[in-house]
């Protein structure tokens, strides 16, 4: 067992790594999409849209429901090892033949037969993702990030840079994307094995495998209501609109969602595998768990309110006007960010104190509720569907924060100071963009306002930083501290009193 020393500074090294990969995988996967999306067109990109839907849910069946015990556990051994590969295999197996199968129903529902080419070549991508996830999960329990990030950035880049944007530069089309994504999962595959040898002699019973059982059980479910509420509002509109309408509509979710993406990658699988090893020690779970949402609330609330500021002019400079209907759902998603990292960041703590099962069954009340809200407002548009998505993000986001309060036996009175002070962030940068884009507004130079709207927000910051660092908060600092070394703190940030009592 590691000392707290060394835990703490391995878990500090993996953020960091996470820190930089993100930040050059957010710079790789941006510059990708903008390029696929203006040679494409939104139709060739809805195909994909619909097709990545279906291997979205897939994964979540096959991609880490026995793995993903492996994280969990307080030591591992190569039986476990073994057994969830063998059963990750399996599973992985009979999900692809199945995507493959129902390829040609699927085609029907959407009533556009190239669903049935691209969902067929994606089950391609299913399998090799669902073999690649005991290394995954075990290079995440082993807080080994440097090779995590750099296995997600090669993968991306061969795949969409190498792959698929010369397939579609040929005129190849929506299987451009398709392509990209099966040899990027083909990559995962072979790097992370290559970074962390595992056994694969089969294995099919041991003394654990009742217990990884429980938790593939439990994993399969929250996967399948996890999918539910993120993915069918893009199902409806491929059902009641058509292919463009996906299109308009996945390249916005997309593009707002890669900041959350990027920053869970970061930060979700370092405290699922901290807090495996201090499921003994609540009061350092709550800290950590505190700090992060600090974290979340004091940066992310001002961002996302400048990303949706500056949502229009972007998707004018990047994508162009076949896009531009994109732009208000966009700006809507944005505003989604904080809910979005606040519930995905919350998540661990319910699977590290025993409450694993809470994160469906708490969301299954919002299924029920979200499934006709979207049936009934589809017809009306991309619009409407996105303004229900977002309530629901936001209602997810309540409930798992709430759940992860009671476990850690917090108060929502602790995080206010933090919310406090994003919102006064998120008033100040709103002022500095409006007026950046005001004084823009004469200048006829595509992306003007952008670049003046967000050069005003960055402006707005730096001054903070530098002359009110108080107002990110101790928590906040500390963090930052780390990588910005004239925002350290005074003193460690202090643990609520509603934490103290917490056993050690």
């Amino acid at each position: 067992m590691r000392s707290t020393a060394a835990l703490a500074a391995l878990a500090e090294r993996a953020v960091k790594w996470s820190a930089a990969t993100t930040v050059a995988r957010f710079l790789l996967q941006f510059g990708a999409q903008v390029a696929l999306a203006r040679l494409l067109g939104p139709d060739n990109y809805g195909v994909y849209g619909i097709g990545l839907t279906v291997l979205t849910f897939v994964a979540f069946l096959s991609g880490g429901s026995f793995a993903w015990n492996l994280m969990l556990l307080p030591s591992v051994t190569a039986d476990d090892v073994r057994f969830s590969f063998t059963w990750q295999v399996i599973v992985g197996a009979g999900c692809a033949v199945a995507m493959y199968a129902a390829a040609p129903a699927l085609a029907l529902f959407f009533s556009d037969q190239r669903v049935q080419s691209m969902v067929q070549m994606l089950s391609i991508a299913s399998l090799l993702t669902a073999a690649a996830a005991p290394a995954t999960c075990l290079l995440q329990r082993d807080l080994n990030f440097r090779a995590l990030g750099l296995i997600q950035l090669a993968s991306y880049g061969v795949g969409y840079l190498g792959v698929g944007v010369p397939m579609a530069l040929q005129g190849y089309g929506p299987s451009a994307l398709g392509a990209a994504c099966v040899v990027q999962a083909a990559v995962v595959l072979l790097t992370s094995y290559a970074a962390r040898p595992h056994p694969v002699r089969p294995l099919f019973s041991h003394a654990g495998g009742s217990a990884a059982l429980a938790t593939g059980r439990t994993v399969f479910v929250t996967n399948v209501v996890n999918w539910l509420l993120s993915n069918i509002d893009r199902v409806l509109i491929g059902r009641v609109l058509n292919a463009h309408a996906v299109g308009l509509y996945n390249v916005a979710y997309n593009l707002a969602s890669i900041p959350n993406t990027l920053l869970l990658g970061a930060l979700q699988p370092t405290f699922l595998a901290t807090g495996a090893k201090l499921q003994d020690d609540r009061v350092r779970m709550a800290r950590g768990w505190l700090i992060a949402m600090s974290c979340v609330l004091v940066l992310a609330i001002p961002s996302s309110i400048v990303f949706a500021l500056l949502s229009g002019d972007l998707v004018r400079l990047l994508y162009g006007p076949a896009w531009s209907d994109s732009a208000w759902v966009l700006g809507l998603l944005f505003m989604c960010l904080p809910a979005w990292t606040c519930w995905g960041i919350s998540t661990p703590v319910l699977w590290n104190t025993d409450r694993k099962h809470l994160e469906y069954m708490l969301q299954l009340p919002l299924l029920a509720v979200a499934l006709p809200a979207w049936w009934i407002w589809a017809p009306s548009g991309i619009r409407a569907i996105a303004i229900v998505s977002a309530l629901v993000i936001f209602a997810r986001a309540v409930v798992i924060v709430l759940a992860a309060l009671h476990a850690l036996k917090l108060r929502w009175s602790d995080l206010l100071p933090a919310a406090g002070r994003g919102a006064g962030l998120a008033c100040v940068c709103t002022a500095a963009v409006l007026a950046g884009q005001r004084l823009a507004a004469p200048i006829t130079a595509p992306g003007a306002a952008l670049f003046a709207g967000a050069i005003a927000a960055l402006l707005v910051l730096a001054i903070v930083l530098r002359v009110l660092p108080q107002a990110l908060g101790r928590e906040t600092r500390s963090v930052l501290a780390r990588f910005m070394p004239f925002l350290r703190a005074d003193a460690p940030a202090a643990m609520p009193a509603s934490a103290e009592g917490l056993p050690r």
